[in-house]
């Protein structure tokens, strides 16, 4: 099979990678025609604009007045992909580490799952993988997770396959290396399917080029993936949380994941535990924000979590508070010591910040060893009882 099976042209952007973009041309000509590689010149100022011009016609070549991004010559090149008819694109990085030669994998992908989005997959535990790159990726696929609910191996390539009729209504904002972040999210919201595909990597540390920021590009990233998850927490999972609800039905669901048979006591004690100590914790308006990522990183179960930590609904918050100067009283007496119920207020509160805060977080403590031990001790008997039966 070939590129034109598929509708499919080659999207490769490129600034500043004169030592390797022509040998990256030259291997993708091996799998495409006249004009299906489109080139983004994103305001190269090295040799980029005399190497493309020896080409000629056998490419499409877009240039950026001024260096903008990868982002925004990716969606560049989407658009003309689309102006141009072409029904996917394959995107590839100029800087060498990607094989041409695994293109017909992607094809071959793309004929079986048509509309998907293919994901290449590089082995990021070979030798030569820069630890940036390693640590980058494992912190891209636990917010992509989370954001989606889907687990991918690699959410960082640039090796992919994109389903341009999707793209025809997905809106994107971001314009440098955290637009790939962005197209497989709002992709995957779409419920477009997402497959890896297993790909070759080569880092050549005397011929690639990276312009990748850690500090400033790391930043853009996690204010993004802070920007998604809102946006989930809000609206997706919600919405992700009720299709399956509505699929296996509510009852079900909650049986199946709160009672889980082969989760251990510990693991389930360890997760209601989790819930009120999250709960209680002073940090409100974040506790689940803050709560729900940890306890998908560390496999909790997430709905013996989410029910411990509704300790903190509306009828039970002024207890919370009350025993958190309470407890604080115990520790820092600068503050003014509450008697009862009546004298909490909005001004004692202000007055008082640092002893709830301090308080609020020991109660929080306490109230996790108290709720793992209970639970422990009634999974550990209710358990046993039905084993007996």
């Amino acid at each position: 099979m070939t590129l034109s099976d598929i509708q499919c042209c080659i999207i490769i952007p490129t600034y500043n990678n004169e030592k390797t973009l022509r040998r990256v041309i030259d291997s993708v000509l091996q799998y495409a025609g006249e004009q299906d590689v489109i080139v983004i010149n994103d305001g190269s100022t090295d040799a980029t604009a005399d190497i493309l011009s020896q080409y000629g016609n056998r490419l499409t070549i877009l240039n950026n007045e001024k260096n903008r991004g990868k982002g925004y010559s990716l969606r560049k090149g989407f658009k003309e992909a689309i102006r141009l008819g072409y029904k996917n694109a394959i995107s590839i990085d100029s800087d060498g580490q990607h094989l041409a030669s695994d293109i017909p994998i992607f094809i071959e992908a793309a004929a079986q799952d048509p509309g998907a989005l293919l994901m290449g997959s590089r082995n990021m535990q070979q030798e030569g993988v820069p630890g940036k790159s390693s640590f980058g990726n494992k912190f891209s696929n636990f917010w992509f997770k989370f954001e989606t609910g889907l687990t991918l191996p690699d959410t960082q390539t640039g090796f992919r396959l994109y389903p341009l009729e999707p793209l025809k209504t997905t809106r994107l904002f971001t314009t440098k290396f955290e637009t790939e972040i962005e197209v497989i999210v709002k992709l995957a919201w779409k419920n477009i399917p997402i497959l890896s595909v297993n790909i070759q990597v080569i880092y050549d540390k005397n011929e690639r080029v990276t312009h990748f920021r850690p500090w400033r590009d790391f930043t853009r990233i996690s204010i993004l993936n802070t920007w998604l998850v809102v946006l989930t927490l809000l609206y997706y999972l919600p919405k992700r949380l009720w299709v399956q609800l509505r699929e296996k039905g509510i009852w079900e669901t909650i049986k199946s994941e709160a009672i889980k048979p082969k989760e251990s006591n510990v693991s389930k004690a360890r997760s209601i535990a989790f819930g009120f100590f999250m709960g209680i914790l002073p940090i409100w308006g974040f506790q689940l924000l803050v709560g729900i990522p940890l306890s998908i990183y560390f496999k909790m179960n997430k709905v013996l979590f989410l029910t411990a930590a509704n300790i903190s609904i509306p009828p039970f918050i002024p207890f919370i508070i009350f025993g958190s100067y309470k407890f604080g009283g115990l520790f820092y007496k600068k503050g003014v010591q509450l008697e009862s119920m009546k004298d909490l207020s909005l001004k004692s509160i202000h007055v008082n910040f640092v002893q709830y805060l301090i308080g609020g977080t020991i109660l929080a403590f306490a109230m996790a060893g108290l709720s793992f031990g209970i639970s422990y001790l009634f999974l550990s008997m209710l358990r046993k009882k039905r084993v007996e039966v």
